[in-house]
């Protein structure tokens, strides 16, 4: 009964959601250059009556906005006027693509320091998964996919569309042109309805609005069942043949310790729809020498360091493939697939010999299959892995779903795992989530299971969370991340979130955290326990502390930093630790970070401060640094961090990347320069260089150089 209930109640809000109807044009109507001056806009009624999330909850937005929708043939056009109040400004600092939203701390779409505008688009209307498309005053592109309402935030999906932004008096305007060729959307020439949301961030003073879903209960750009509609849609195009290649040229220079070898390279990508909605992706000879190095850690835990995916062919669509749990401030705790397992091994880069994926909409499913071939290297045979993944609708905005993983290397090896997951909301408020997987591999052992269940309630004023995991002790997920095994851990988190006005407040929230980790089988492992404070001012300064208590059982001894043994035993725990930045939005912006851990019989200190300068739109410059001080009964350490950020951004399709980084622990300084150029649309020209020295003798003793040219070109047919 109360499923059917639940439905019925998100039918009746979804009868009342806002609708904007989209009007069609002619073909080259409309010129993309950030002003609404054609005729054609005035064709279209705006959708207005924007409200506040922030400051006011629900108060009409003080700076203006208004939407109108357009289509033709072969785009989708989206009008946006953006009007301050008088008196007003305009904060636009940002030119380069990808910059304007971020994942806050919850892993949910936040703004970034710019006056900026972002559209969401849900054309299969399935209430969890969107795009999102934004700019802001300097026509910066930034686009990212939503999945499950905001569990996934890809902001390293790239799609090929434009947009022009524009002064006004007042304010300022923009056009989006979405290519349909870009979106997934059901087929019919029948008239169609997407979920639709515009979000407004107005910096000087740190108004966001939207034109709906603006409520600080459990809502917000992420919550896709509570987008209005957009109407009006019909007879949209499809391609031809549908199909689009991406083909790339390499030229490769190495000189490692003297030993010099150049090569050159080739392969491509190809992408066909095999029907509205589902895409098939297969790749040859895949290379990645384009990606940003990954961000130098000092591991001052017990276990695994978790470094993010960067690689292109992995991300599109990588919400597909979630299944398991992430967490805030750790390492997952259990992932079932995590793609940075294929192509990296302990001795560098492994080879893709090649790959496909099929992905997308089949009906009320959501399906992904995955297979990839890597070459034989010095540590690892030749691998296939294989993923299939599967969700299923149920009412408006849950799912159920299944995921199998399976890992077949040359010489008998192999490991399969398998599991169900699913999320529900029985109300706005409330999501109920959870998990069962199982796992098996060659030989003894390997043989497992892992699970989850959570609650999740939130609304503005408080909020609670409460799950249990637990991971057997001979899991065993080659595809995956396993950051502990053998626990059964228990935790509750809640929160209260007054606002008091006085002191130029916004809101303060005050933490709670209990948690309990046993083994698979009983016993004591740990529990911690404490506090946290967290103070944001209406400036957009913010400050964050937290202490935490409880007690600690190491079975196993372990070597902190790979240079100090900590011996097995019962350690007392105690963790004070802060997090604070200033307002995003300011020409020098500061962000710090520490922790004091009182444990292992001795102290393990971190503090970490970066000075964020951006004096104009073209140059951002970071200078970030992290000292580390470990004090323990069997030695001590110092470690040192140092990195330097410098983002030259030429225009919104030309870019140099220059990442400098030091390393005290290991005696290295690297350097990464990357030039990209956009040359056209879905086609790039990379220009990268890397360097590391270091050595015990020297700090610039030679290590290792190389440099790479590539350059891409998408054809669509």
């Amino acid at each position: 009964m109360i499923p059917v209930l639940a439905f019925v109640t998100l039918l009746q809000a979804d009868s009342i959601r806002p609708v904007i109807r989209a009007v069609r044009v002619a073909d080259g109507a409309i010129t993309v250059d950030g002003h609404l001056t054609e005729a054609s806009w005035h064709l279209a009624s705006p959708a207005g009556g924007f409200r506040q999330r922030e400051p006011e909850d629900g108060a009409p937005a003080q700076d203006a906005t208004e939407v109108r929708v357009l289509y033709d043939d072969a785009v989708l056009y989206v009008g946006i006027v953006a009007r301050t109040r008088p008196g007003g400004r305009v904060v636009a600092r940002v030119l380069q693509r990808d910059r304007l939203l971020a994942a806050d701390f919850f892993g949910r779409p936040q703004f970034g320091p710019d006056d900026a505008v972002a559209v969401v688009l849900d054309a299969f209307h399935d209430h969890r998964n969107a795009a999102i498309f934004a700019t802001n005053p300097n026509g910066a592109e930034f686009d990212a996919l939503l999945t499950d309402e905001g569990r996934e935030f890809n902001v390293d999906w790239r799609a090929v569309w434009s947009v022009r932004a524009a002064p006004l008096d007042g304010g300022w305007s923009a056009e989006f042109a979405i290519p349909f060729r870009t979106l997934r959307y059901p087929a019919g020439t029948g008239e169609q309805t997407w979920g639709f949301n515009v979000a407004r961030v107005v910096r000087s003073h740190n108004e966001e609005s939207l034109w709906t879903a603006w409520s600080r209960d459990n809502e917000g750009l992420h919550r896709i069942s509570r987008a209005g509609h957009l109407a009006g849609l019909s007879a949209l195009p499809r391609s031809g043949l549908a199909l689009e290649g991406k083909p790339y040229l390499l030229a490769e220079g190495e000189d490692e310790t003297g030993i010099r070898d150049a090569r050159l390279k080739a392969g491509g990508d190809v992408k066909y729809e095999v029907r509205p909605g589902l895409t098939l992706d297969a790749t040859v000879n895949t290379d990645f020498a384009q990606v940003e190095v990954d961000s130098e850690q000092v591991n001052l835990t017990r276990f695994d360091l978790f470094f993010p995916e960067k690689r292109d062919f992995f991300l599109e669509n990588a919400g597909i493939f979630e299944f398991g749990m992430r967490a805030a401030i750790e390492p997952p705790p259990f992932l079932l697939f995590f793609s940075r397992r294929i192509g990296i091994s302990d001795s560098g880069s492994v080879p893709l010999v090649g790959g496909a994926r099929l992905t997308g909409r089949v009906g009320a499913q959501t399906v992904g299959l995955l297979d990839v071939v890597t070459d034989e290297v010095i540590d690892q045979a030749r691998t296939n892995y294989a993923v299939a993944r599967m969700k299923r609708d149920v009412g408006a905005s849950s799912y159920v779903g299944a995921m199998l993983t399976d890992l077949r290397r040359d010489g008998g090896y192999w490991n399969t795992a398998g599991g169900v997951d699913a999320s529900y909301w029985p109300s706005g408020l409330l999501n109920l989530q959870g998990f069962y997987a199982r796992t098996a591999a060659a030989g003894p052992g390997g043989e497992g299971a892992a699970y989850r269940l959570a609650a999740d309630f939130q609304a503005d004023r408080y909020g609670l969370t409460a799950y249990t995991l637990g991971v057997a002790p001979d899991a065993v997920a080659d595809l995956g991340f396993i950051t502990r095994e053998d626990l059964r851990r228990y935790e509750t988190f809640g929160r209260v979130t007054p606002r008091p006005q006085v002191l130029g407040l916004r809101k303060i929230d005050v933490f709670l955290d209990v948690n309990l980790i046993t083994g698979w089988n009983g016993g004591f492992q740990e529990w911690n326990s404490g506090p946290g404070f967290s103070f944001e001012w209406q400036s957009g300064e913010s400050l964050a502390l937290f202490g935490f208590t409880g007690k600690l059982r190491l079975d196993e001894a372990f070597d902190m930093s790979d240079s100090i043994p900590v011996d097995p035993g019962d350690y007392d725990n105690q963790i004070v630790g802060w997090f604070g930045n200033t307002a995003p939005q300011r020409p020098v912006a500061l962000n710090s970070s520490g922790s004091i851990l009182r444990s292992f019989g001795g102290t393990v200190t971190s503090a970490q401060a970066s000075f964020v300068v951006t004096p104009g739109r073209h140059i951002r410059v970071q200078l970030g640094g992290t000292r580390s001080w470990v004090s323990l009964p069997n030695g001590s350490l110092v470690a040192d961090l140092v990195t330097a950020r410098v983002i030259l951004a030429f225009s919104t399709r030309a870019t140099l990347f220059l990442l400098t980084q030091y390393h005290s622990l290991d005696r290295s300084v690297s350097a990464n320069v990357r030039f990209n150029l956009i040359h056209r649309p879905g086609s790039d020209l990379f220009l990268v260089f890397n360097e590391l020295r270091g050595s015990d003798n020297s700090l610039w003793d030679f290590d290792r150089r190389a440099a790479v040219l590539k350059l891409t070109y998408l054809t669509r047919l």
